[in-house]
């Protein structure tokens, strides 16, 4: 009588296929990912790096140039808010959209004057972000957190269409 065998580690291959069918892979439809990191310096690499490696997974390499820079600023301005923790990225896509959102545990000033000048500081270090998101005619901003622990939410939603004329000269520019 043969022995049955048992495996702990599934075998990833097979799982794909079983999750996603054979011969395809994640959609953009498919893109949700979280990811905790260290308020350091070396965050916003780390983020631009793993938001490389799931655009390209989920076919959305296209908008790459955009999408990377919004994290990459975001992430940084996240990690100058908050000098210690963590701050947490989130991607998703969406409506045919790219959502990068970013929360930090830098908490809301209660004197409204220190507030205004903080709004203002974080204001300044989105700039770059802003005019990446405005020219993919997207959306950005930032406000308090909702979760528990309190910080601050900051976001950008960017249009593939948008996103992925990004940087393409208008004469160059094709739809697909």
């Amino acid at each position: 009588m043969p022995l049955a065998v048992v495996n702990a580690c599934p075998d990833r291959q097979v799982d794909d296929v079983l999750v996603f069918g054979a011969g395809s892979g994640p959609t953009p439809d498919d893109l949700a990912y979280s990811l905790t990191l260290p308020a350091a310096a070396t965050s916003p690499a780390v983020a631009r790096r793993t938001a490389a490696t799931v655009l390209t997974a989920h076919g959305l390499g296209d908008v790459a140039d955009a999408a990377l820079q919004v994290v990459a600023e975001l992430a940084l301005c996240a990690c100058r808010f908050t000098p210690d923790g963590e701050v947490y990225l989130c991607l998703r896509y969406r409506g045919g959209a790219l959502r990068v959102l970013l929360y930090d545990g830098h908490p809301r000033h209660t004197n409204p004057r220190l507030a205004e000048i903080c709004d203002e500081r974080r204001r300044a270090s989105l700039t770059l972000m802003a005019c990446v998101v405005g020219a993919c005619a997207g959306d950005w901003g930032f406000g308090d957190a909702r979760e528990p622990g309190g910080g601050a939410r900051m976001w950008a939603v960017l249009p593939r269409e948008g996103a992925r004329a990004y940087g393409v000269p208008a004469n160059r520019r094709t739809s697909a």
